[in-house]
């Protein structure tokens, strides 16, 4: 096992599937207390940051909390230790625990909160219902002398560079020889100096998206023997991925609005639920966006679907979804809860990938304010 990993190596890791760039502007994703050299042995996944979760972390022994929702979302003027806010602060340095939120990226980005959601409901057929960006996709080709293949491959791919879709360290390996004759003011690492060079060579192609160009292009510098590292970067024209929030897919069979309901809240695990609409209606096409969504009803509905399910939904938009014939099922907040399980797992697996010391669990502490009565 690894020894002393740090909160920025874990966060790295993390990254790799949650890139902060995909944060809207006005969103405050990423390192919220702490420092990223802070040695890691315990991560706790939590959906808020709150005086009950900070006191579960330190009796825990937990070095960091990655959180959806950013504890310090606008900026903060003082820090009283007197305020709620300025005491989970002090905990949290006190006990040196390190907090990083991942918030709007986490929701965009594929498999994160939405897909989440959507999988628990079973949708089929899913897209995005609020397209923000397209990556463009690239093909780097890079040429490596064969006895330095696979440092610079590893390279490459531990930081994520060859994924496609569900597969990862995806690349295409064509043998060849590679010539070149050093000038007078190179510094070669094979062959000599005013002398054409034969050398076997491995040309080896993986699929970029641009976000993803510079740091290749680091790793291939830092990693590859030669002086001047020979590559080529394409751009594709292979269909980009679309980046977005909330989901809209298909039910296997239509059924009634009212026998939908009483499904969402056995997979969400709700003790009740707020619905608009004929409890009687056919429903096929849904379309789902967690956290605050009622500005999107409309783009719902643009889409074809029969209903939409959001949360903290209130009463005017409701009413308006209501008459453009737009069910509404008001879920709640909370149900982005289920991000805590989804960010633990991707973590484990990539701890386990990395042969990392590290211990992934999960907030028990339950951060809903609302209660049905």
């Amino acid at each position: 096992m690894t020894k002393h990993v740090s909160a920025g190596k874990v966060i790295n890791l993390f990254e790799q599937w949650v890139p902060k760039y995909l944060a809207y502007d006005w969103d405050n994703v990423g390192l919220q207390v702490g420092q990223l050299s802070q040695p890691v042995q315990k991560v706790m996944t939590t959906l808020d940051v709150t005086e009950s979760v900070v006191d579960e972390a330190i009796e825990k022994e937990i070095d960091l909390i990655i959180a959806h929702h950013p504890l310090l979302f606008k900026s903060l003027k003082q820090i009283d230790l007197s305020t709620p806010k300025g005491r989970i602060v002090q905990k949290l340095l006190t006990h040196d625990i390190t907090v990083y939120a991942a918030h709007t990226n986490l929701d965009i980005v594929p498999g994160g909160v939405n897909d989440m959601l959507s999988d628990q409901l079973n949708l089929q057929h899913t897209s995005v219902l609020i397209p923000e960006r397209k990556e463009s996709l690239y093909k780097l080709c890079i040429y490596v002398p064969v006895n330095a293949l696979e440092t610079v491959d590893q390279a490459l791919v531990e930081e994520g560079i060859g994924q496609l879709g569900n597969y990862k360290d995806c690349s295409y390996r064509i043998n060849g020889t590679g010539t070149f004759t050093p000038m007078d003011e190179s510094n070669p690492y094979i062959g000599e100096k005013e002398e054409r060079s034969f050398v076997d060579e491995v040309k080896i192609e993986y699929a970029v998206e641009q976000n993803q160009i510079k740091t290749a292009l680091q790793i291939l510098h830092t990693n590859h023997p030669y002086e001047e590292p020979a590559y080529d970067l394409i751009k594709l024209e292979n269909e980009a991925m679309t980046y977005g929030l909330g989901r809209i897919g298909e039910l296997s069979e239509p059924t009634s609005l009212k026998d939908f309901c009483s499904y969402v809240k056995t997979q969400f695990g709700l003790n009740g639920l707020r619905v608009t609409g004929d409890l009687d209606q056919k429903v096929s096409k849904v379309a789902i966006l967690g956290g605050s969504g009622e500005g999107f009803f409309t783009q719902a509905k643009r889409l074809g679907a029969d209903v939409y399910i959001t949360g903290d939904m209130t009463f005017h938009p409701a009413q308006d979804a209501e008459a453009i014939g737009l069910s509404i099922i008001d879920v709640g907040h909370y149900v982005e809860k289920t991000m805590i399980s989804g960010v633990k797992d991707y973590l484990t697996k990539k701890v386990e990938e990395n042969n990392l010391n590290i211990n992934v669990i999960k907030s028990e502490v339950n951060t809903d304010p609302f209660r049905f009565i």
